[in-house]
């Protein structure tokens, strides 16, 4: 049995579509999945059960013996959230009850963390996971925060030799998109945001730049596509070797402007933007690069190419976005 958190969610379902595609049979989802279509994202694929968060550790507890793994991608994942109670018991709390729980039953874990713990990128995009290395970073929101406190803590326990899962894997998700992200409404990707306007032969809308350098749509992102976190999270799971803290993303940082154009591009169509003043409450706050170093990933041994962005945006463009199902 693999139990995956925030099974519903956008990467958590893309996850569930993966592992219900080769077969995996006992796959259970816990999530919220509340009164909108979050359920569509599950409706491709069998699921042997589905279970509410508030009632994970009793399900664990009671069928503990059957589980394989926790593939734990539940979160509050908004980056403007400003609820910080509400953060820590989402993301602190359950995280470190669940590695605990793991430790305990001798059970592996994968979870998410997320590239918003290296902050303004000052430090550079390095997954080293020692703790002297983590020390350094400095996130720029609560979310962002959260992921790296978790990290932290993990990463202290690692280096006092303390019980640890028998496999554990922390991965620094930078910019996905890709299908089931509908309803995570402002935290949707730009891609799928610029859609609608594409679609209608109007222009889609990006920040101008307010930083030297920089370009009006010039800002630098590491963009991945969702199937290829799903194939990394598979690939972990299939190698209980391999432990540790890594970033996924691409490892080659693209444009914004580039991200419109490839939109608009799998449509057919030229590319036409408007340019707009950057609220003046977020630049302090906004990250001009992001780029994934991906070397300890390699080191370990996954191989795999990652999509294009060009490819990632035709094939979710022309495959889920403009189909009447547009579900994975």
């Amino acid at each position: 049995m693999i139990v995956v958190t925030g099974g519903a969610g956008f990467i958590g379902s893309n996850i569930v579509a993966a592992l219900s595609d080769r077969g995996e049979a006992d796959i259970v989802v816990c999530d919220w999945l509340d009164d909108g279509d979050k359920w569509r994202n599950l409706a491709h694929h069998e699921v042997a059960d589905i279970i509410l968060p508030d009632e994970l550790f009793a399900f664990l507890d009671a069928r503990g013996d059957e589980v394989d793994a926790i593939v734990h991608m539940g979160a509050v994942s908004s980056t403007t959230e400003r609820d910080v109670d509400l953060i820590v018991d989402s993301n602190i709390r359950l995280t470190l009850d669940l590695w605990n729980w793991c430790s305990v039953r001798d059970k592996r874990l994968i979870f998410a963390s997320s590239a918003a713990t290296y902050g303004d990128g000052e430090q550079g995009f390095d997954d080293d996971g020692s703790p002297a290395a983590l020390a350094q970073l400095r996130p720029l929101n609560p979310y962002g925060w959260s992921k790296h406190f978790v990290d932290r803590r993990i990463a202290r326990q690692v280096s006092r030799g303390a019980a640890t899962p028998p496999q554990w894997a922390g991965l620094k998700f930078f910019n996905v998109y890709g299908p089931n992200e509908y309803h995570k409404e402002d935290m949707r990707s730009v891609a799928h945001k610029s859609f609608p306007a594409a679609r209608d032969g109007l222009a889609a809308t990006l920040f101008k730049s307010h930083r030297e350098g920089y370009a009006d749509g010039g800002q630098l992102r590491d963009f991945v596509y969702v199937r290829d976190c799903a194939d990394v999270v598979l690939w972990l799971l299939d190698n209980p070797g391999v432990s540790g803290l890594y970033n996924l993303g691409t490892g080659q940082a693209r444009s914004f402007a580039d991200l419109i154009g490839a939109v608009y591009q799998a449509l057919g169509a030229a590319p036409k933007i408007d340019y707009v003043d950057m609220p003046e409450e977020i630049r302090d706050r906004y990250q001009y690069f992001t780029q994934a170093s991906m070397d300890r990933l390699r080191a370990a041994g996954y191989d795999r190419p990652f999509t294009s962005l060009e490819d990632g945006i035709t094939d979710y463009v022309q495959n889920y976005l403009t189909r009447p199902d547009p579900f994975r």
